[in-house]
């Protein structure tokens, strides 16, 4: 597996080594002592899985305090927009945001350290998206941004009018309203 580090502390980009023939392909997307070596020593304890269609956007959420989440991210199908933005009170790079293309093709993988909002839109038909958490939900714990706060900037590479959101999502705060936020 090769590990690229972003912009933001933390964040990683996995590709792993595919190997293809007129069988198909095969890959790890996970290997404990390969993620040690390269300094993610995260256990994960939840797997989840979402479906959705083109111009879906999720996010931004997060878990706060106890109950707060690292993430493994993937696609294994279809192709989205995914972003990690840093909310950690005192950090440089806080409101700042790494946004990676995933797909089936490119078998990427982010990896999100506590911390980080997260969230990813849709670019293709459909997408199939899985995660591994290394806390469990709470919903106690559940936090969110407007995925076009504009102190954020975000762009979905998905036109406005065909974005497709949650109710919850749609009225989430902002950007100055993360707890300990150091102004």
């Amino acid at each position: 597996m090769n590990f690229i580090k972003t912009e933001l502390d933390g964040v990683v980009i996995v590709e792993p080594r595919v190997f293809e023939d007129a069988r198909g392909y095969f890959f790890e997307s996970y290997n404990e002592a390969e993620f040690v070596a390269n300094g993610i020593t995260n256990k994960f304890v939840q797997d989840n899985q979402s479906k959705s269609s083109y111009g879906v956007v999720r996010g931004l959420h997060c878990q706060l305090g106890e109950h707060a989440q690292a993430k493994l991210v993937r696609v294994l199908q279809g192709k989205v927009l995914d972003v990690a933005v840093d909310i950690r009170p005192g950090s440089p790079t806080f409101g700042k945001h790494v946004a990676v293309e995933l797909s089936d093709e490119n078998k990427r993988q982010l990896f999100i350290p506590r911390g980080f909002l997260h969230g990813f839109s849709v670019l293709s038909d459909e997408a199939v998206f899985a995660y591994k958490c290394d806390n469990l939900y709470c919903k106690d714990a559940e936090f969110g941004i407007r995925f076009d706060d504009p102190e954020i900037g975000i762009d979905w590479k998905v036109p406005a009018d065909k974005v497709i959101t949650s109710d919850k999502d749609r009225i989430a705060k902002g950007l100055k309203d993360v707890p300990n936020n150091r102004g």
